[in-house]
């Protein structure tokens, strides 16, 4: 148990060469959010342990690549197998240096390993072709080549899901992984490259590496054996990922931030349509970059689904994520509460209704009470910088044209959701949202079958699927002409 149960303090290092091992860099404390403790002191990467992660991860592709197909399939089945068999533990320790809820984490962890059990099956699938010959004397094939060492950096929000997104479609092209996790969940990406190793993954395929995160990836990014990056995270952070990544030449997939809107039609079920808001808002504490943000409802059920969502967010219980009974934890530090509380007062300020909400649940931790703001005005700060808080905005609106054109609007392009009865018609307004990926009736827009990305300043590239492989791959072309 990484996290001991007498209170004590764990102590937290770095994952290199195929072990634990204390940094070299500075050190920092893990905290829990709901209760502000303590719960590890952490060693950071040094420019030496960094270094040495990448001459270890050089090593470790090779050894990786060595491997039969059947070999690394064997590696990534047994990784979910490691990871469903630790998934209690896990859960345990992702919710409390995270804060989301137990039956959160628990689901996070079953979606890692499935995640790893997808990656598995398409390291057999993971085909070239043979092309038809300009000669009868000629041979000509064109082969999938892992792209070299993968830099893989990860949020705190899901901190073993999008871990599981970067790696296992990594080591399932043939490369190894250095991942990068935020400072403050630690303790279960080195968990997972635990579960990784001890299902036999050579040493150095996997490697993880945290503490002075610009200093850090600098030197990633600019190490020659790091071919590839993959980033989550903020929009502001993803630019100087990709203009890093840019000056060395390297392909980089980016997933940015989000500011979902939700377009509530005028046939909607409105009370299926808001218990299934109320789910999809206090997920993680709002702190998803899917998370449905700006509502937009039509006039004429505009009242009962306010009346309604207000109702079903105002009951939802706020606590440290382990206790029994909680619906949703904690905010990840002390800045989300000070922007979700500015949000607020700057909404209702401008005209908007507070309906429930708006303040810290208790005076420990950084629990914050799911909020609703209604006829919020079009200057309010929460319809243009993204929350990241349970916090929703609500607005009606006349025509369903001009609730799209306000949806697209905002530069951000991740998510959306549409809720209504008319098949065509809803279908009609998912198709006109610019955005990677649309929830109609229901706010799971992420399945690992399918590919998940976004639009304008919501990043490029995607994730997950088959075609999540595709930031870790190169094609080689080969003409063999045989003489004589």
């Amino acid at each position: 148990m990484i996290f001991p149960d007498n209170g004590k303090r764990a102590e937290l290092g770095l994952f290199i060469d195929g072990k634990m091992r204390s940094g070299r860099g500075a050190t920092y404390e893990l905290i829990d959010p709901a209760t502000e403790t303590v719960l590890a002191n952490v060693s950071g990467a040094s420019e030496g342990d960094v270094a040495d992660a990448v001459a270890s991860a050089e090593r470790g592709m090779k050894a990786w690549q060595g491997l039969s197909p059947q070999q690394r399939y064997q590696v990534l089945i047994g990784t979910a197998a490691q990871l469903r068999a630790s998934s209690g533990e896990l859960a345990r320790t992702l919710s409390m240096e995270q804060g989301k809820t137990l039956a959160e984490a628990s689901i996070e962890v079953e979606l890692a390993a499935e995640t790893f059990d997808w990656y598995a099956g398409e390291v057999l699938r993971l085909y070239g072709r043979v092309l038809p010959a300009r000669s009868p004397q000629s041979f000509q094939t064109v082969t999938p080549v892992p792209m070299g060492v993968a830099a893989c950096f990860t949020p705190w929000n899901f901190p073993i899901l999008l871990a599981a997104r970067k790696v296992a479609p990594a080591l399932a092209a043939g490369c190894a992984a250095i991942l990068k996790p935020a400072e403050e969940t630690v303790a279960i990406a080195l968990s997972l490259a635990q579960c990784l190793t001890d299902a036999g993954a050579p040493a150095g395929a996997i490697a993880v590496l945290h503490g002075d995160a610009p200093r850090i990836s600098d030197q990633l990014i600019a190490a020659p054996a790091v071919r590839t990056v993959t980033f989550t995270g903020s929009t502001a952070i993803g630019r100087v990922v990709a203009q890093t990544a840019a000056r060395w030449l390297k392909p980089c997939v980016l997933e940015l931030g989000g500011h979902a809107p939700v377009i509530v039609m005028d046939d909607a079920d409105v009370p299926s349509a808001a218990a299934t808001a109320v789910l999809g808002k206090i997920r993680n504490a709002g702190q998803v970059c899917t998370s449905p943000t700006r509502f937009f409802v039509a006039r004429p059920v505009y009242d009962s689904f306010v009346d309604a969502f207000a109702a079903g967010m105002d009951a939802v219980r706020v606590g440290r994520g382990i206790e029994d009974g909680v619906q949703m934890g904690a905010l990840a530090n002390a800045r989300r509460v000070e922007a979700a509380d500015a949000l607020v007062q700057d909404a209702v300020a401008k005209g908007a209704r507070l309906l429930t909400g708006g303040q810290r649940e208790g005076n420990q931790g950084f629990l914050y009470r799911p909020t609703v703001l209604a006829d919020v005005p079009d200057d309010a700060n929460v319809l243009s910088t993204e929350p990241f808080c349970p916090i929703a905005a609500i607005v009606p609106y006349d025509r369903v044209e001009d609730a799209i054109a306000r949806a697209n609007a905002h530069q951000a392009g991740l998510a959306g959701y549409v809720f209504g009865s008319d098949f065509a018609a809803a279908q009609a307004v998912a198709r006109q949202l610019e955005v990677g990926q649309v929830g109609i009736n229901s706010c799971a827009v992420s399945h690992i079958e399918a590919t998940f990305g976004g639009a304008k300043e919501s990043g490029y590239g995607v994730e997950s699927s088959s075609e999540g492989m595709h930031a870790f791959l190169r094609y080689q072309y080969i003409h063999h002409l045989q003489l004589g």
